[in-house]
């Protein structure tokens, strides 16, 4: 059995990360894709500020990390309603360049 050791999970929260960047950076067009896009970057970041909480035995990461899974609740609480008034008025959530 391998054990995993601190840059492998360092590299798993920088692989959420980019996956999160390029889901954005991809698709410009549907807002609902980009939405979940910042969630999977917010995730990425948490990820690697609880590694390397764990690593440093230090529980001042563990704290930001909720206040950023807090901030990412919000902002998709806000955004979802926000898609929801748009959908109201142009029955599509694709937005038109």
């Amino acid at each position: 059995m391998k054990i995993l050791d601190l840059s492998s999970f360092i590299d798993i929260g920088l692989i959420l990360c980019f996956l999160g960047m390029t889901g954005i950076f991809l698709n410009i067009k549907n807002i609902l894709i980009s939405i979940i896009s910042i969630e999977i970057m917010f995730y990425g970041i948490n990820f690697y500020l609880l590694t390397l909480s764990i690593y440093h035995d230090d529980i001042s990461s563990q704290m930001l990390s909720l206040f950023i899974l807090t901030i990412a609740a919000a902002e998709s609480a806000i955004a979802l309603a926000l898609i929801m008034s748009y959908f109201k008025i142009y029955r599509d959530i694709l937005f038109e360049l």
